[in-house]
């Protein structure tokens, strides 16, 4: 199942951005018995549009596979939790929400940030592919369809849920058929409705090279200039965005109908817009550049790693994220590194990291096995796991930061 014609444009596509060599699909944790069966490790290689600039995976597994059991909840990060919340309230009064509103969740997960309206007695709707995932948002009261979106659902369910909020928080990167996702935004959004789009930004992509983020999962990394362009071809309007810290450095695109002029295009929009292009990201040249700086974080990375090991120090990880996968598998990280790694979320304990086969465990096997360094994998988390785990530092623990960039703390 692959392509080499841009997904947004349809351009051939000729120009690497990164390769990161071979890995397995970064959710697809593994049981015990699973251990000495064939795995599936699929190419990753990320390439650049010459056209419009959209950097992307050619796709070798369908959504459906990929997406329909899913093994992350987002209602596992206590300050993603504090974000969602943050933007409720202020979505809430920027937009004049009441019950008398419909809040729509594209890519909803498990009702993790639809619970902050339903709080406030606005009426909500949740889309999510993930049948499991989807389960424990409806167990919490949050209205849930199964399915994936685009043209069809949305002229579906236009009739009885338009939206008067549209969201899809990092969701975009997901979507393989982005001119079908895209083109359902516009169906099911009211002539005066608001959507927002929250996704890793490209530009802090490349400045801190967080190769990490780069997953099959992740098809496509978007500057804003390209998101921008994007909406344009489905009559939508982007008028405002925020830089947001999430995720490493993220936007937060605000779009309406092209015809809807209730909301004038912000400073911020035209300002990013030239700081973009000033910065050549409808140039070649700066995509052309980030392959070498990936190689030489890894030659970094795996120094330090070998300096420690001889040293007879103990390494463990913080984290069972799809970008601690990337991570592990590109540098060639396995058990003989990383004793094993922990997680919050239960589902994930018990299983083995794809392609390292490193071992899940619960947080309290930190305190019990008191190792020298925790390498820290969701990096975009690591004042809250740093926080948490401060005790390391009775027995002189160290924490291992490898974004943005390399530190031992």
């Amino acid at each position: 199942m692959t392509s080499s014609c841009c997904r947004l444009c349809d351009a051939e596509l000729t120009h690497v951005f990164v390769d990161l060599g071979v890995s397995p699909l970064s959710n697809s944790y593994l049981a015990p018995e699973q251990l000495v069966r064939m795995e599936p490790f699929y190419p990753l290689c990320a390439l650049v549009c010459d056209r419009c600039y959209l950097v992307q995976l050619e796709a070798y597994e369908t959504p459906e596979h990929i997406f329909s059991d899913y093994a992350y909840f987002s209602s596992y990060s206590t300050s993603w939790l504090e974000h969602c919340q943050a933007y409720a309230e202020m979505a809430t009064t920027r937009f004049g929400l009441d019950r008398n509103s419909m809040v729509v969740e594209v890519a909803s997960n498990d009702g993790y940030l639809l619970q902050y309206f339903a709080q406030r007695d606005i009426p909500v709707l949740g889309i999510e592919p993930a049948a499991n995932v989807a389960e424990a948002a409806r167990a919490a009261g949050i209205a849930t369809q199964v399915e994936f979106f685009g043209r069809e659902s949305a002229a579906r369910l236009r009739t009885e849920f338009g939206a008067d909020l549209l969201v899809g928080n990092n969701v975009l990167a997901h979507v393989p058929d982005l001119n079908d996702f895209i083109a359902g935004l516009s169906i099911l959004l009211k002539p005066r409705g608001v959507i927002t789009l929250e996704f890793p930004h490209l530009m802090r992509l490349i400045e801190q090279t967080q190769f990490d983020t780069i997953y099959h999962e992740h098809f496509s990394y978007f500057s804003f200039l390209t998101a921008q362009r994007a909406l344009a071809a489905h009559g939508l309007t982007v008028f405002d965005v925020d830089e947001i810290p999430t995720h490493g450095g993220s936007l937060r695109i605000y779009a309406r109908h092209v015809a809807d002029e209730t909301h004038p295009v912000s400073e911020r929009v035209l300002e990013l817009g030239r700081r973009e292009a000033a910065a050549g990201f409808q140039k070649l040249e700066l995509y052309a550049a980030f392959g070498e700086r990936v190689r030489k974080s890894k030659r970094d990375t795996l120094r330090l790693l070998l300096d420690l090991k001889n040293a007879g120090k103990s390494i463990v990880g913080y984290g069972a994220p799809a970008k601690g996968n990337t991570f592990l598998n590109y540098c060639g990280i396995r058990t003989d590194f990383v004793d094993y790694t922990v997680d919050l979320n239960p589902h994930k304990q018990g299983l083995y990291l794809p392609g390292s086969h490193i071992p899940i465990k619960a947080p309290d096997e930190i305190r019990r096995t008191r190792p020298n360094v925790v390498v820290v994998l969701p990096w975009n988390l690591k004042d809250e796991i740093m926080q948490q785990m401060s005790f390391i530092r009775e027995w002189s623990g160290k924490f291992l930061l490898v974004t943005p960039e390399l530190q031992l703390l």
